[in-house]
């Protein structure tokens, strides 16, 4: 206890000396350090150009502290008071507005309560104390929350009823303290100015609550309660410790933020009283400040989390966003509005918002005519298609940077209409700052580098996907060949080189070697490929000239023995030749029979020719056909390879030759010596030929003409044989040399007028060729 009541003893009255002596060594410290503040280093309290340093306590709660809510105008505040009883007018009264300025104090406005003069707790232009009393006495409510047996003084009230339309009621708070001074927090001493934030509700026999206790059965806000670690009996609880002096207010202690909250009763009116006091004497001074906004007393809305959201949230790809209200509970009413148009069925205080739009939620209590109400718009947004994507680089020497505009097409299928940012930090581009590449057509990246890529809508919509840069020289080819000059048919090697795999136009496969038989001259040309894939600007060519293969039209023949015959091996380009028997013409005379060769040469190609002269074998007869004086032969001739050969014919024993096998205008019954040769040799067969012609008719009347059916011409040929059948077959006559003459008559007697068949055969005496004749006859006899 700070301030004691003088009792009339010695060991009283040291006592109280030695605390006035503590307190005055502690007001000249205090005095010296104040008279160094700066203007600027801390927060502003009721001083212009602030509106709200002019404002009443009402004001301060409603507009300040609470803040309007929505469609009711004034939020559910009444009866606000302070005590002492100090108008807005007074500059020395204990409550007032407060404003952070350019200082680090955490709380950008609010309310600030004191057991002294509120201005005194920030910015201040002459030199003073905090050791001013604000003139309240004691505290009844306040003894009995915290239960305190001290002195009470200056005891600094603000109070009012309020009407909660959610079931949580909340605020936040900084208790401020000189008493974090030397050993002052500590026993024995332990000073500790009273401070309670009290709720009830407004109903017969309600007691209060203090709100003013640490998370977790903490204990009491207090300077004893919360210490950091530099006192001599801390740190206790020093979590929810703020700083010590500079602290941006003329106390020297400070708490951290600290929320006051309760479970309320929508609709259920309650009473609320934030006082703070000095305990044991009034020369230390103490202060609460409520921030402004944050006391809590209607509907807000809440994310999964419990979190909660602002007015305004952007969405992208209508992401449904579950919305709740922050009141619950029974016999309340909800009703959910999209665009102003309440929505069918959204009777509960959740909703899963699927579409950009203004949300609103209203929640009525029975018998209460304003309801609480919160609202959020939720932007809409499409996110473009976006992945990970590589950028190889092919380096030459006129090209050495990257140009990461032409990637966009790569990352993402909305190039055209998506913005991209190209980030080196990927925080940079988890952040979205302006750290990005502004160069990105001539950006000197590294092998292996990796970009952070935003790539937006170019609101809020955005997808961050990776860059990886590749740089590599590209390569340059080369191809070289076994030959350049070939003959046809024959194989060449081709050899690439200048890269890691290659692109071929005229094979697959991607090695660096190809063999291929060639039959006419061709171009081949080959890409080289880098380790990464970069590909040589242009191909390495070579032309490989095929050379027409050697051609000869020699070809295996016949020859007569004793006969010559030219051999030509052919011409051609560049030809000059070596044959077997050491000749170097084109041609040459062959008189015997054998193998004979020739070696061709090009310039380029030779090869190497043979051809075989072999004995003609003599061309024969196979028919003879005789009719109307023109005889028609038919003759083979033996080959090899079926070499193709020419016949001629003579009827003359060889003076006349023709390559027809047709011969007219021949004698009947005359004896011919035929003939065929290879046209061009010597070679020849032959054949006697009689040109025999019998009449069809035999009148046997003996006037001279077809008496009888003569064969008398046949007999001088070897075994004639002939005979006359009748119609039946049976046999009337029978040739023979000795009886080559048939008159019609059959043991000498005539035969009847009809038709007769004859058949009769002969051989060549030289040739040995067998004849063979049959046909018909008729016979006319006269009776």
């Amino acid at each position: 206890m700070k301030r004691y009541i003088l009792r009339f003893s010695l060991f009283l009255l040291a006592t109280n000396i030695f605390y006035a002596q503590q307190i005055q060594s502690r007001k000249s410290v205090r005095e010296i350090n104040l008279n160094s503040k700066k203007a600027g280093d801390y927060i502003d309290v009721n001083v212009a150009p602030y509106p709200e340093s002019n404002y009443t306590p009402t004001q301060l709660v409603t507009d300040v502290l609470v803040g309007t809510s929505g469609s009711c105008g004034t939020p559910n505040i009444s009866n606000v008071t302070v005590s002492p009883n100090q108008p807005v007018t007074n500059n020395n009264r204990f409550w007032g507005y407060f404003n952070k300025s350019t200082s680090t104090f955490p709380f950008e406005e609010g309310i600030i309560l004191t057991t002294g003069y509120a201005r005194k707790a920030g910015n201040a232009l002459e030199p003073f104390t905090l050791g001013d009393g604000n003139g309240g006495g004691s505290d009844a409510d306040l003894i009995a929350a915290i239960g305190v047996t001290t002195q009470i003084s200056n005891a600094a009230v603000l109070e009012f009823d309020f009407v909660p339309t959610s079931s949580q009621m909340k605020f936040r708070y900084i208790f401020a303290s000189e008493e974090y001074e030397g050993n002052f927090p500590c026993p024995p001493t332990q000073y500790d100015d009273a401070f309670a934030l009290l709720l009830k509700p407004n109903t017969p026999g309600a007691t209060y609550t203090n709100l003013a206790v640490l998370p977790g059965g903490a204990g009491a806000v207090s300077v004893p309660n919360i210490l950091p670690g530099s006192f001599a009996c801390g740190p206790i609880n020093a979590q929810y410790f703020g700083s010590l002096s500079p602290n941006a207010t003329n106390y020297n202690g400070t708490t951290a933020p600290l929320t006051a909250e309760a479970t309320v009763i929508p609709g259920q009116s309650y009473h609320i009283k934030m006082v703070v006091a000095d305990a044991r004497d009034s020369s230390y001074g103490s202060a609460v400040f409520l921030e402004a906004g944050s006391f809590d007393i209607g509907v807000n809305l809440l994310d999964p989390t419990g979190a909660q959201l602002p007015a305004e949230i952007n969405v992208c790809d209508n992401v449904p966003q579950v919305i709740t209200a922050s009141t619950s509970g029974p016999n309340l009413n909800y009703k959910w509005f999209f665009n102003g148009v309440e929505m069918p069925g959204a009777t509960t205080n959740t909703i899963t918002a699927t579409q950009p739009g203004d949300y609103k939620i209203e929640v009525s209590v029975p018998g209460n005519p304003c309801p609480g109400s919160a609202s959020i718009k939720i932007n809409g947004g499409t996110t473009p298609e976006a992945h990970d994507g590589t950028y190889l680089l092919c380096a030459t020497p006129d090209v050495t940077t990257f140009n990461l505009n032409a990637t966009k097409a790569s990352i993402s299928s909305n190039s055209l209409t998506a913005i991209f940012r190209f980030y080196e930090n990927q925080a940079d581009a988890l952040a979205q700052n302006n750290g990005y590449i502004t160069n990105i057509y001539n950006y000197n990246g590294a092998d292996g580098q990796i970009l952070h890529v935003v790539v937006s809508d170019g609101v809020f919509c955005s997808k961050l996907v990776k860059l990886t840069l590749q740089r590599e020289v590209t390569p340059v080819a080369q191809l070289v060949s076994s030959q350049f000059r070939i003959c046809a048919g024959e194989t060449i090697t081709l050899t690439a080189s200048g890269g890691v795999t290659y692109l071929w136009d005229n094979f697959g496969g991607s090695g660096n070697t190809q063999t291929v038989t060639l039959h006419q001259s061709t171009e081949f040309t080959v890409y080289a490929i880098g380790t990464k894939g970069c590909k040589s600007l242009q191909p390495a060519k070579v032309r490989i000239e095929v050379i027409p293969a050697i051609t000869t039209p020699l070809l295996d023949v016949e020859m007569c023995v004793g006969d010559n015959i030219v051999l030509d091996a052919g011409a051609g380009n560049n030809y000059t030749y070596l044959w077997n028997t050491g000749a170097t013409t084109q041609t040459i005379v062959a008189n015997e029979l054998g193998i004979y060769s020739v070696e061709i040469d090009n310039g380029v190609c030779k090869d190497e020719f043979k051809v075989k002269v072999f004995a003609a074998a003599l061309p024969f007869f196979t028919n003879l056909n005789y009719s109307d004086n023109t005889l028609t032969v038919t003759a083979y001739s033996p080959t090899i390879n079926n070499f193709p050969q020419t016949l001629e014919y003579s009827i003359d024993n060889g003076i006349n030759w023709q390559e027809s096998n047709v011969f007219p205008g021949l004698l009947n019954n005359t004896n011919y010596t035929v003939r065929v040769r290879i046209k061009g040799t010597s070679c020849n067969g032959s054949i006697e030929f009689f040109t025999l012609h019998i009449n069809n008719v035999i009148t046997p009347n003996q006037d001279g003409v077809n008496d009888v059916l003569d064969l008398t011409s046949l007999g001088n040929f070897k075994n004639f044989t002939g005979s006359i059948y009748d119609r039946y077959g049976v046999e009337m006559f029978r040739f023979s040399k000795e009886s080559p003459i048939w008159n019609g008559t059959v043991g000498g007697k005539r035969l009847p007028t009809a038709t007769y068949w004859y058949k009769f055969n002969f051989e060549y005496n030289k040739s040995k060729t067998q004849m063979n004749q049959s046909g018909w006859i008729m016979l006319k006899n006269r009776e």
